[in-house]
């Protein structure tokens, strides 16, 4: 990690695959629906899981969609850490959470079962649709840095001024050269 310390008023964070592990849950449902057992999160090493995994699309989409449309409902588990250290910057300013998702609501209701509400009350949820951009959405909540586990996102973020920082998964490796977190101690540690 070499980003330089941050205010936890400064940053933002992507939900899955940095807050939430939705690979765990992909694989889990994979695996319980499809019969595909034998997946390892390391076998996933492009953000588009379709062109690293012998699945078909439409698998794929299905399981996806099941975990955006209903992440209580499918298991969805938080990165270890992340509920904790939420918590422990939700405390020194609001924190910001800024998702690819088209919709809210399935994270708000998951955030409702993983954190207690006076630190949900410090939570803002931005579901923006679309992965490219972030940038317009990140300065619009006056963040100056953000967290998020594709790596095209982050340089593009980057390259618009903003400090980004990688969370380190399978599929981001040796696709860029910017500041990474390895686990949410680290980020606890970022956050001055």
């Amino acid at each position: 990690m070499t980003a330089r310390p941050l205010h936890p008023a400064e940053i933002g964070f992507d939900f899955d695959g940095v807050i939430a592990d939705t690979v765990e849950a992909f694989l889990r449902l994979a695996c319980e629906q499809y019969g595909r057992c034998d997946l390892r999160p390391e076998h996933i090493t492009h953000f588009l899981v379709e062109e690293c995994l012998a699945m078909e699309a439409e698998v794929v989409e299905s399981i996806f969609l099941a975990i955006l449309r209903d992440s209580v409902g499918a298991g969805l588990q938080p990165m270890p850490g992340a509920v904790e250290v939420l918590s422990e910057l939700s405390g020194r300013a609001p924190v910001t959470i800024i998702t690819a998702r088209p919709e809210a609501e399935p994270v708000h209701r998951w955030l409702e079962e993983m954190f207690p509400a006076p630190v949900r009350q410090r939570l803002r949820v931005v579901a923006m649709g679309d992965h490219d951009d972030k940038a317009r959405h990140i300065r619009q909540a006056g963040l100056t840095a953000f967290i998020d586990d594709r790596a095209e996102t982050c340089v593009q973020l980057s390259q618009a001024g903003l400090d980004a920082i990688v969370f380190a998964q399978p599929w981001n490796r040796d696709r860029h050269n910017l500041p990474t977190v390895y686990s949410w101690a680290e980020i606890r540690d970022l956050c001055l």
